[in-house]
């Protein structure tokens, strides 16, 4: 198979020029090509005149080419081939347990379950049809139900997001295609396959996380839902038990798929094993018209149907040596009431597979260390998350409105009277505020440096009527469940695993993790082959 990279055409291109330059680029005419398939596909919008897609395919002939030798983008590539093997000779005598259903949870029990584990997943949260009926109640007024929640839930936090399916880690083992492809399959778009900045959508991802269920449960796993973990059994630092609400379970070996908001269950986790502060941000949610960001992003392409609604990313390092950074930007999307804790008030975005709404927004967010607390204490930084989560929903009033207010207002450090053209979208509702007040002075300060710095790469993006919408906190753990080289923790049997554990930010690389804490299992055990 041969692999073609930097194929450049107009975005109105047709099927024959494509082909046509295929060919030309092989040297070879059209009637030799066998197959084509879009292994890469991405948007060159840097020439506004001018935007062209660019792709990456791989080919099949009908014989043997001869690579011309001046052209390096012409390569021979092996078919995509995931394996995962089970080399372990002991046997479990009980069924792995897997505590979370977000992605590296739900991946890791996939695995397991195509390789006869018969792995149990519990989940604290309800599954997802459950789920959807509390957010709803939650946004329509107030009601929050603490275990059933856009943080907690099957498919974890991502499934009421953007759904976007990008990893800055590389991806040499090809788990990444192994849980692009399980998406398709699952329902979601065979675009992800290829397009550069791939996102599936919340209304699609929901139906393909209960298909991924549905499969693991055919192939002999168990889920339990509203059941959350309230302590584990250690003998001779080895796993012996999970105790539930419901259940104890014994078994030598469980996933700590938990999530990064799984608080109670870090605070028990802290008395078993080692954990570590680790670096987080937190900032506010920012929107804009999704026009004026085509408009920025495309010029004159910008109502193109081919080239869907446009997005950004931007990094600032600020004066006073903060990084500050746009993160899960939603085009054409809304801001969420994302609360986990009552009394507090948590912002996220989310937008649909069509990504058609009014509003473009993402998180504007600020580095915080673990030099940044008077504590050593590992859960340090949880503490501090909810110590402005609280100051959020104080200075909102109650009922879970979140504190808004104009970029130009909080710049000048006075409280908005009018919106101006942007309109917040964030449920359950906000009221003016100054933002000041629930966020520290170096994300303050680092806010207002990056957000007009932000100006220069895109114009509008500081303008004065832009709405920020406090707090956001959740973007990543602050806490790391400390791991050896076989993925396990101090006590062994126990495997920290995904984002809540530290060790993925997204669920692409959630995902993957999950994948290789299967393979670690399965290296070191074998199923049991007492259980039924």
């Amino acid at each position: 198979m041969y692999r073609i990279q930097q194929i450049k055409l107009p975005i109105d291109h047709s099927e024959e020029e494509f082909r046509a330059e295929i060919a030309s680029e092989l040297r070879i005419s059209e009637d030799k090509i066998d197959s084509i398939e879009i292994f890469k596909k991405s948007i060159d919008a840097r020439k506004k005149d001018n935007i062209l897609f660019i792709y990456t395919v791989d080919i099949e002939t009908k014989e043997d080419i001869k690579i011309p030798k001046k052209n390096s983008n012409i390569s021979v590539v092996e078919p995509y081939r995931y394996e995962a093997k089970i080399t372990g000779e002991t046997e479990l005598d009980n069924r792995p347990v897997i505590i979370g259903s977000g992605p590296a949870g739900l991946f890791c029990g996939l695995v397991l379950a195509e390789n006869g584990y018969k792995p149990i997943i519990i989940e604290r949260g309800k599954k997802v049809p459950d789920r959807v009926k509390d957010i709803e109640k939650f946004w329509g007024n107030g009601t929050l139900n603490e275990n059933s929640n856009i943080q907690f839930g099957e498919g974890g936090a991502g499934t009421f997001s953007d759904g976007k399916l990008n990893t800055l880690i590389k991806d040499r083992s090809k788990r990444g295609t192994r849980v692009l492809n399980e998406f398709v399959l699952a329902g979601a778009s065979e675009e992800i396959l290829y397009f550069n900045k791939p996102h599936i959508g919340t209304d699609v991802l929901r139906g393909v996380i209960v298909n991924i269920r549905e499969k693991i449960i055919s192939l002999g796993g168990t889920f339990r839902f509203e059941e959350k973990v309230l302590d584990i059994n250690v003998k001779g630092e080895r796993l012996t038990r999970v105790i539930t609400q419901n259940h104890i379970l014994d078994t030598e070996v469980a996933v700590l798929a938990i999530g990064h908001s799984a608080r109670d269950t870090f605070e028990m986790l802290n008395n078993y094993l080692t954990l570590e502060p680790k670096p987080f941000a937190i900032g506010v949610r920012i929107e804009h018209r999704q026009a004026m960001v085509n408009q920025a992003q495309y010029g004159d392409y910008a109502h193109h149907p081919k080239l869907g609604a446009a997005d950004y990313k931007f990094v600032h390092k600020c004066k006073n040596g903060r990084a500050v950074y746009t993160f899960c930007m939603c085009p054409g999307g809304i801001v969420t009431g994302s609360s986990s804790e009552a009394n507090t008030v948590v912002t996220n975005g989310m937008s649909y597979r069509d990504r058609d709404l009014e509003n473009s927004n993402s998180a504007i967010i600020v580095s915080v260390n673990p030099e940044d607390f008077d504590t050593d204490n590992p859960l340090a930084g949880i503490e501090f998350q909810r110590k402005y989560e609280r100051l959020a929903f104080e200075i909102a009033g109650s009922n879970y409105n979140a504190p808004a207010q104009l970029f130009g207002d909080f710049e000048k450090n006075v409280l908005s009277k009018n919106y101006g053209e942007i309109y917040p979208t964030y449920r359950p509702g906000v009221v003016f505020a100054n933002l000041r007040q629930c966020l520290p002075d170096f994300v303050c300060e680092s806010l207002i440096e990056g957000i007009n710095e932000f100006g220069r790469y895109m114009e509008g993006f500081n303008r004065s009527d832009a709405v920020l919408t406090a707090v956001e906190t959740r973007t990543s753990s602050p806490v790391r469940i400390v791991r050896d080289d076989d993925f396990e923790s101090s006590v062994k049997g126990l495997y920290p695993c995904g984002e809540g554990a530290g060790y993925a930010g997204g669920i692409m690389s959630a995902a993957i993790d999950g994948l290789k804490v299967a393979e670690t299992i399965m290296k070191k055990y074998k199923p049991s082959t007492k259980l039924k």
